[in-house]
Protein backbone atom coordinates (compact mmCIF):
# COMPACT_ATOMS: atom_id res chain seq x y z
CA UNK A 1 0.00 0.00 0.00
CA UNK A 2 1.65 3.18 -0.95
CA UNK A 3 2.67 5.12 2.40
CA UNK A 4 1.50 9.03 2.12
CA UNK A 5 3.64 11.59 4.69
CA UNK A 6 2.22 14.70 6.76
CA UNK A 7 4.34 16.82 8.25
CA UNK A 8 2.09 19.47 10.56
CA UNK A 9 3.57 22.35 12.43
CA UNK A 10 6.82 21.56 12.55
CA UNK A 11 9.26 23.54 14.71
CA UNK A 12 13.32 23.03 15.07
CA UNK A 13 15.91 25.43 15.83
CA UNK A 14 19.55 24.77 16.83
CA UNK A 15 21.36 26.88 19.66
CA UNK A 16 18.68 29.38 19.99
CA UNK A 17 18.02 29.96 16.29
CA UNK A 18 14.72 28.77 14.68
CA UNK A 19 15.25 27.13 11.50
CA UNK A 20 11.54 25.58 11.20
CA UNK A 21 8.80 27.62 11.67
CA UNK A 22 5.09 26.13 11.73
CA UNK A 23 6.56 24.01 8.68
CA UNK A 24 3.67 22.28 7.06
CA UNK A 25 3.11 19.81 3.89
CA UNK A 26 1.23 16.74 2.66
CA UNK A 27 3.42 14.78 0.15
CA UNK A 28 0.18 12.76 -0.85
CA UNK A 29 1.07 12.30 -4.78
CA UNK A 30 3.29 9.64 -6.35
CA UNK A 31 6.42 11.33 -7.62
CA UNK A 32 9.46 13.45 -7.14
CA UNK A 33 9.07 16.18 -4.71
CA UNK A 34 12.65 18.83 -5.01
CA UNK A 35 12.47 20.96 -2.19
CA UNK A 36 15.09 24.16 -2.95
CA UNK A 37 16.28 27.36 -1.10
CA UNK A 38 19.24 29.36 0.51
CA UNK A 39 22.08 26.98 2.03
CA UNK A 40 21.25 26.63 6.02
CA UNK A 41 17.35 27.46 5.49
CA UNK A 42 16.39 24.35 7.10
CA UNK A 43 16.33 22.00 4.52
CA UNK A 44 18.02 18.87 5.41
CA UNK A 45 17.23 19.67 8.71
CA UNK A 46 13.04 18.85 7.34
CA UNK A 47 14.56 15.92 5.34
CA UNK A 48 16.30 14.49 8.65
CA UNK A 49 12.71 15.00 10.87
CA UNK A 50 10.62 13.36 7.46
CA UNK A 51 12.97 10.21 8.25
CA UNK A 52 12.35 9.89 11.10
CA UNK A 53 16.16 10.49 12.22
CA UNK A 54 15.67 13.51 14.00
CA UNK A 55 12.85 14.89 16.34
CA UNK A 56 10.90 18.20 15.69
CA UNK A 57 10.55 20.41 18.82
CA UNK A 58 7.09 20.87 18.09
CA UNK A 59 4.99 19.30 15.17
CA UNK A 60 4.07 16.07 14.18
CA UNK A 61 4.94 13.70 11.16
CA UNK A 62 2.64 11.39 10.27
CA UNK A 63 2.67 8.42 7.96
CA UNK A 64 -0.96 7.08 6.21
CA UNK A 65 -1.78 3.89 4.41
CA UNK A 66 -5.05 3.58 2.57
CA UNK A 67 -5.83 6.23 5.25
CA UNK A 68 -4.78 4.69 8.30
CA UNK A 69 -1.80 6.21 10.22
CA UNK A 70 1.14 4.44 11.04
CA UNK A 71 3.03 3.50 14.08
CA UNK A 72 6.45 5.04 13.85
CA UNK A 73 8.11 1.53 14.64
CA UNK A 74 10.53 -0.51 12.79
CA UNK A 75 8.09 -1.82 10.07
CA UNK A 76 7.33 1.85 9.16
CA UNK A 77 11.31 2.96 9.23
CA UNK A 78 11.78 -0.26 6.49
CA UNK A 79 9.36 1.17 4.34
CA UNK A 80 11.30 4.78 4.01
CA UNK A 81 15.06 5.39 3.49
CA UNK A 82 17.46 8.55 3.29
CA UNK A 83 20.39 8.84 1.10
CA UNK A 84 23.13 12.29 2.74
CA UNK A 85 25.25 13.98 0.91
CA UNK A 86 28.06 12.03 2.41
CA UNK A 87 27.16 8.48 2.30
CA UNK A 88 29.07 6.00 4.60
CA UNK A 89 30.26 2.83 3.38
CA UNK A 90 31.81 -0.57 4.59
CA UNK A 91 35.45 -1.89 3.87
CA UNK A 92 33.90 -4.38 1.49
CA UNK A 93 33.15 -4.66 -2.10
CA UNK A 94 30.40 -2.81 -3.65
CA UNK A 95 28.07 -5.34 -4.04
CA UNK A 96 28.78 -6.35 -0.17
CA UNK A 97 27.87 -2.80 0.52
CA UNK A 98 24.70 -2.78 -1.52
CA UNK A 99 23.65 -6.48 0.20
CA UNK A 100 23.94 -4.90 3.60
CA UNK A 101 20.41 -3.98 3.87
CA UNK A 102 18.82 -7.37 2.79
CA UNK A 103 21.01 -9.32 4.58
CA UNK A 104 19.50 -7.41 7.84
CA UNK A 105 16.00 -8.32 6.56
CA UNK A 106 17.18 -11.98 6.36
CA UNK A 107 17.13 -12.32 2.59
CA UNK A 108 19.60 -13.82 1.33
CA UNK A 109 20.50 -16.51 -1.74
CA UNK A 110 19.43 -15.84 -5.75
CA UNK A 111 16.90 -13.32 -4.39
CA UNK A 112 19.36 -11.14 -2.71
CA UNK A 113 21.63 -11.35 -5.86
CA UNK A 114 19.09 -10.68 -8.21
CA UNK A 115 18.02 -7.86 -6.21
CA UNK A 116 21.61 -6.58 -5.64
CA UNK A 117 22.56 -6.93 -9.36
CA UNK A 118 19.39 -4.98 -10.72
CA UNK A 119 19.84 -2.07 -8.00
CA UNK A 120 23.70 -1.92 -9.05
CA UNK A 121 22.62 -2.11 -12.69
CA UNK A 122 20.00 0.78 -12.51
CA UNK A 123 22.69 3.09 -10.66
CA UNK A 124 25.25 1.94 -13.19
CA UNK A 125 27.65 0.34 -11.29
CA UNK A 126 27.73 -3.09 -12.47
CA UNK A 127 31.43 -2.82 -13.58
CA UNK A 128 32.44 -2.13 -10.27
CA UNK A 129 30.63 -4.71 -7.94
CA UNK A 130 34.11 -6.16 -6.75
CA UNK A 131 35.55 -3.33 -6.33
CA UNK A 132 36.26 -1.99 -2.83
CA UNK A 133 33.72 0.38 -2.20
CA UNK A 134 36.10 2.59 0.03
CA UNK A 135 38.08 2.82 -3.71
CA UNK A 136 35.30 4.70 -5.31
CA UNK A 137 35.22 7.83 -5.89
CA UNK A 138 33.04 10.66 -4.55
CA UNK A 139 30.29 10.38 -6.99
CA UNK A 140 30.28 6.79 -7.55
CA UNK A 141 30.38 6.73 -3.75
CA UNK A 142 26.97 8.75 -3.58
CA UNK A 143 25.57 6.41 -6.32
CA UNK A 144 26.28 3.47 -4.60
CA UNK A 145 24.20 5.10 -1.79
CA UNK A 146 21.64 5.26 -4.13
CA UNK A 147 22.07 1.23 -5.10
CA UNK A 148 21.83 0.56 -1.18
CA UNK A 149 18.62 2.58 -0.98
CA UNK A 150 17.26 1.13 -3.99
CA UNK A 151 18.07 -2.14 -3.29
CA UNK A 152 15.39 -2.20 -0.70
CA UNK A 153 12.73 -0.63 -2.19
CA UNK A 154 11.62 2.05 -0.35
CA UNK A 155 8.07 3.61 -1.01
CA UNK A 156 9.30 7.16 0.02
CA UNK A 157 13.24 8.02 -0.35
CA UNK A 158 14.57 11.34 0.99
CA UNK A 159 18.13 12.04 -0.82
CA UNK A 160 19.25 15.08 0.20
CA UNK A 161 21.68 17.18 -1.73
CA UNK A 162 22.44 14.31 -3.90
CA UNK A 163 24.85 16.17 -6.17
CA UNK A 164 26.95 17.91 -3.78
CA UNK A 165 30.51 18.26 -3.87
CA UNK A 166 29.73 15.54 -7.46
CA UNK A 167 31.77 16.28 -10.64
CA UNK A 168 29.60 16.85 -14.09
CA UNK A 169 29.57 13.49 -15.26
CA UNK A 170 28.66 11.99 -12.04
CA UNK A 171 26.04 14.39 -11.54
CA UNK A 172 24.10 13.70 -15.00
CA UNK A 173 24.11 10.01 -14.46
CA UNK A 174 22.19 10.55 -10.64
CA UNK A 175 20.17 12.69 -12.55
CA UNK A 176 19.13 10.01 -15.39
CA UNK A 177 18.90 7.73 -12.17
CA UNK A 178 16.21 9.96 -10.61
CA UNK A 179 14.81 10.38 -13.97
CA UNK A 180 14.28 6.70 -14.21
CA UNK A 181 12.97 6.38 -11.35
CA UNK A 182 10.25 9.17 -12.71
CA UNK A 183 9.88 7.29 -15.26
CA UNK A 184 8.86 4.10 -13.68
CA UNK A 185 6.79 5.30 -11.14
CA UNK A 186 9.26 3.26 -8.60
CA UNK A 187 8.73 5.25 -5.05
CA UNK A 188 8.06 8.49 -4.03
CA UNK A 189 11.17 10.75 -4.19
CA UNK A 190 11.54 13.97 -2.03
CA UNK A 191 14.84 15.63 -2.86
CA UNK A 192 16.59 18.57 -1.57
CA UNK A 193 18.73 21.02 -3.45
CA UNK A 194 20.21 24.51 -3.79
CA UNK A 195 20.33 24.72 -7.63
CA UNK A 196 16.78 26.04 -9.26
CA UNK A 197 17.47 24.21 -12.46
CA UNK A 198 18.40 21.05 -11.24
CA UNK A 199 14.95 21.37 -9.70
CA UNK A 200 13.48 22.23 -12.93
CA UNK A 201 14.70 19.10 -14.47
CA UNK A 202 13.87 16.34 -12.19
CA UNK A 203 10.57 18.36 -10.35
CA UNK A 204 7.34 16.74 -10.79
CA UNK A 205 6.29 18.66 -7.23
CA UNK A 206 8.75 22.13 -7.18
CA UNK A 207 8.81 22.96 -3.76
CA UNK A 208 10.43 26.33 -2.20
CA UNK A 209 11.54 26.31 1.60
CA UNK A 210 11.88 30.09 2.87
CA UNK A 211 10.86 31.55 6.42
CA UNK A 212 11.29 28.08 7.85
CA UNK A 213 7.96 26.95 5.64
CA UNK A 214 7.04 25.02 2.29
CA UNK A 215 5.34 25.88 -0.09
CA UNK A 216 4.63 24.82 -4.05
CA UNK A 217 6.09 26.89 -6.74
Amino acid sequence: MALRLTASHITKGYDGNPVLRDCTFSFAAHGVYVLTGANGCGKSTFLRICALIEAPESGDIDFFSVGAPLPKDLALRRRITLVLPRVGVFNTTVFGNVSYGLRIRGIGGSRARKKVSDALEFAGLTHKKDQNALTLSSGETQRLGIARALVIEPEILFLDEPTASVDQKNTEIIEEIILNMKRDRMTTVVITTHDREQAKRLSDFPLIMDGGKISAV
